[in-house]
């Protein structure tokens, strides 16, 4: 039987409409794979520019000679996304350049709200934010909303004075690897075998498909108390009342509420709002009560191509999954991290 011509522009229709479809995923998978592998290549030069609220809530745009507070954001785990130690390195060499450039920055304010992570990069950033602060002669103040553990107090151990939220916790001042799993038994009951070929002594320490030895992990837990040590020699020497014989012998790896951390000598005061810290910190970097300034926080660049990726729905489904304290970019590094 001949078909109507309604029924014919009707299968047509969506015929079309299944193509394009089609073709639409099939871009969409396309444009992530790409954005994956080769988005790094795509990275705009310069950090983005962001202005945030002074003391009194403005945040207009001022003339290129009004002085600049440099607001750094740690918020998540240190070591991931936009907390490596190479994304602040390069904020902080943007930080004079550009519009900034002539010495406009004139203080730094650290916006904490992390874990921590990376034992190497806490410790690179921190050696960073010394650096710049001896370089350019700025004040650097910390301002805690949420966490300032771990890592994250290696980092706020670069600043002068430390203050924080009512319900801020603060401390961690300690090490960790792992947990490490050890499967031996296990693949031993079901007939499993592994085989790892290593060159050189002890190249498969922890191997988890083998049973372990006495005293494999010594020379692991060696590195440990040397990165402790530093741990502990940074936070006493940034903190006065905070002495190295408390942090080992009373405190250790303890957090604390945030008045609790101020009477242990973590902090300099417990229920400051961001207005009070950011009014404290233009003061100490000689901004005059009425001179007007800027709060500007620079934004890593990120790949045009991986934006895109991240807002297809199944990457949203595995971020969300796994959550902003994902450690799997940290897997097998040694740690300042906080994780109850």
């Amino acid at each position: 039987m001949k078909e109507s011509i309604f029924v014919a522009a009707l299968r047509s229709f969506f015929k079309s409409i299944a193509t394009i479809l089609g073709i639409s995923i099939g871009l969409g998978f396309v444009i992530i794979g790409v954005g994956i592998l080769i988005g790094p290549n795509y990275v705009p030069p310069k950090s983005q520019p962001l202005l945030m609220p002074d003391a009194n809530g403005n945040r207009e745009m001022l003339p290129s000679n009004a002085p600049v507070i440099l607001r750094l954001d740690f918020h998540g785990v240190i070591g991931v996304g936009d907390l490596t130690s190479e994304k602040i390195e390069n904020i902080l060499l943007d930080s004079q350049e550009d519009f900034l450039k002539g010495g406009r920055v004139k203080a730094l304010l650290l916006h904490m709200d992390t874990p921590g992570g990376s034992a190497i990069d806490s410790d690179t950033i921190y050696r960073m934010l010394m650096m710049y602060k001896k370089q350019y002669n700025v004040p650097i103040y910390a301002y805690v909303n949420g966490f300032c553990a771990s890592g994250g107090m290696y980092i706020a151990s670069a600043a002068d004075k430390i203050y924080s939220t009512p319900a801020s916790v603060i401390g961690s001042v300690g090490v960790r690897l792992g947990p490490n799993f050890n499967f031996a038994d296990a693949m031993s009951r079901y007939g499993v075998n592994a085989l790892t070929l290593t060159e050189g002594k002890d190249k498969d320490t922890l191997n988890p498909f083998r049973p372990w030895k006495p005293d494999e992990d010594a020379p692991l837990k060696e590195i440990m108390a040397s990165l402790y040590d530093q741990f502990t020699t940074v936070v006493s020497e940034a903190r006065p009342a905070l002495t190295k014989e408390l942090l080992i012998n009373k405190f250790g790896a303890r957090v604390f509420i945030a008045q609790e951390a101020q009477k242990n000598g973590y902090i300099d005061v417990y229920d400051a709002s961001y207005n009070e810290a950011v009014k404290d910190l233009a003061a100490a970097a000689q901004i005059e009560e009425k001179e007007r300034y800027q709060v500007v926080q620079l934004l890593p660049p990120h790949p045009f191509l991986s934006d895109i990726a991240g807002s297809f729905a199944p990457v949203k489904v595995v971020k969300s999954l796994f959550g902003k304290g994902d450690l799997s970019e940290l897997n097998g590094q040694f740690l300042y991290y906080y994780q109850p």
